[in-house]
């Protein structure tokens, strides 16, 4: 491969994953262990730590705690509180293990615009989203909720290390059809002007 090339499909690789920590702020961070763990994935220096067993393990078991933690309806608010920067810094790490090939003012760069962008835009669409459900049902649609926010994290977490490009795509679509609904729910659909 090209090393533009390589450079390219790394940050799409790096922003994926970051978008895929504001759906869930431990699944992707699990997802890249277990590639760089098997091999399918090569680390920036310094992250090489992430693809060790115990990195995995430690990954493994914080994904179940917060699988498990969203399932309770109290508690899914409030874990958004600390979601949402946790996924900024989860999203920035998950970008800054696997952005190579570029000089250190571009990559750190692309590292906390993309990949803390890219969290904190889902992370929001999400928040977004539990607002809406939470105003509509009293909290007893969140655990619903839940199940499609892990399930996104899990297929943009695959489509990141398998086809970088589409789950960027599909990500974009997903924000920007959340961010119109509950836009509408909050401020109200306003009637055309004749």
């Amino acid at each position: 491969m090209e090393p533009g090339f390589e450079a390219l499909v790394s940050i799409a690789v790096g922003v994926a994953l970051a978008a895929a920590c504001g759906f869930r702020v431990f699944v992707p961070l699990l997802a890249l262990s277990g590639a760089a763990y098997t091999g399918h994935l090569r680390l920036q220096a310094g992250f090489e730590w992430m693809g060790s067993g115990a990195a995995l393990l430690a990954l493994g078991v914080a994904t179940a705690l917060e699988i498990a933690a969203y399932k309770i309806p109290w508690l899914d608010n409030a874990l958004d509180t600390l979601a949402t920067p946790a996924a900024l810094v989860a999203g920035m790490v998950a970008a800054a293990s696997v952005v190579t090939d570029l000089p250190p003012l571009v990559r750190w760069a692309v590292v906390l615009i993309g990949g803390g962008g890219a969290a904190g835009v889902v992370q929001g669409a999400t928040v977004l989203a539990r607002l809406k459900s939470t105003a509509l049902t009293g909290g007893l649609g969140n655990p619903f909720l839940a199940l499609a926010e892990l399930v996104g994290a899990v297929v943009t977490s695959a489509l990141a290390l398998l086809a970088p490009i589409l789950a960027i795509i599909i990500v974009t679509i997903v924000c920007v059809f959340v961010f119109v609904r509950a836009g509408r729910f909050l401020f109200g659909r306003r009637a055309a002007s004749s």
